[in-house]
């Protein structure tokens, strides 16, 4: 099966914890995902299933968007709600204004302290894991970039955001830090991530709504179509010559796009068959095949 889903993640899971029930779901052993979620976390989480794997390298610098709330008067070893409280508790009631004048200071290129309950690797060992048995644990702070930050509203000692961010930017580090920014400690209390890529939530499937798709033998109709996939790429739809092709590895001539430096390249409407990289003048060689055979074709609805 070659396709990929959009999945809302349900607070409580790991994304590798996705991965395996959909691995069960639709009986295929070759699925991953696009873009980690921590456990409390909820939203969109993409996965892709047999060949389509190999489009995980396109996306591994995505931009995402998130809403969430963060929580005022302490702090956690996790930055979450999940974590140990680290500092004494306070009681907080949030000025909307002052809330205001700290938020542009989370705009930007900013350097940023990844959590010690995070995948960072210290000599090879990921920081949870040394965190959890109460070792010590050293992270260098990291360039990210935070397109946007907004706070939406607040009461009491819970504040809404929404924030549009480059790859790599931890939401729980914001929460944490703008709690320190404050001087009364803060920690994420949820999040909900609602866009990575062209990967939006409103397209986003339960996991019940996938495992049901797949008893009725509709697990098809849930596939985003693979037109829809890496939409900053110009589309090719290869004639039976061009296809013969690029399914064997071979270069091929496009005239017609002289400008881009990778097409899709479909054979159909659907199949995706293989990403083309221009290596000179109109000349473009297979960077990955995708369809290395006519009779491997991609799980998508035809007319979505």
């Amino acid at each position: 099966m070659n396709a990929v889903f959009i999945i809302d993640k349900p607070s409580g899971l790991t994304s590798h914890d996705v991965v395996n029930r959909v691995r069960r779901i639709l009986g295929e052993r070759s699925v991953g995902h696009l873009g980690t979620l921590d456990p409390l976390a909820t939203g969109v989480l993409p996965l892709v299933a047999g060949n389509l794997t190999r489009l995980a390298q396109f996306y591994t610098a995505s931009e995402k968007t998130y809403e969430g709330t963060i929580r005022f008067g302490f702090a956690t070893d996790t930055y979450d709600a999940e974590g140990e409280p680290t500092t004494p508790a306070q009681s907080v009631v949030l000025d909307r204004g002052q809330l205001d004048a700290v938020a542009p200071r989370f705009r930007g290129v900013i350097e940023q302290m990844p959590p010690p309950f995070s995948a960072k690797k210290i000599h090879g060992v990921p920081a949870y894991k040394l965190a959890r048995k109460k070792k010590e644990v050293s992270l260098a702070p990291v360039q990210v970039q935070i397109k946007s930050f907004e706070i939406m509203s607040c009461e009491d000692d819970m504040a809404t955001f929404r924030a549009h961010v480059a790859s790599g930017t931890y939401m729980r580090c914001v929460a944490h830090d703008f709690g320190r920014e404050l001087g009364c400690g803060a920690h994420l209390a949820w999040l909900r991530r609602t866009r990575v890529a062209e990967f939006d939530i409103a397209d986003a499937h339960t996991l019940a709504e996938l495992e049901s798709a797949s008893r009725q033998g509709s697990v098809e109709d849930l596939a985003v179509h693979p037109r829809q996939l890496l939409p900053q790429m110009p589309s090719l739809t290869a004639s039976e010559e061009i296809a013969a092709s690029v399914r064997s590895g071979r270069a091929v001539n496009l005239p017609d796009f002289s400008r881009a430096k990778q097409v899709k390249v479909f054979y159909g409407q659907s199949e995706l068959i293989a990403i083309a990289t221009r290596v000179a003048g109109t000349l473009f060689h297979p960077r990955i095949v995708l369809a290395p055979e006519a009779s491997l074709q991609s799980v998508a609805p035809a007319g979505r």
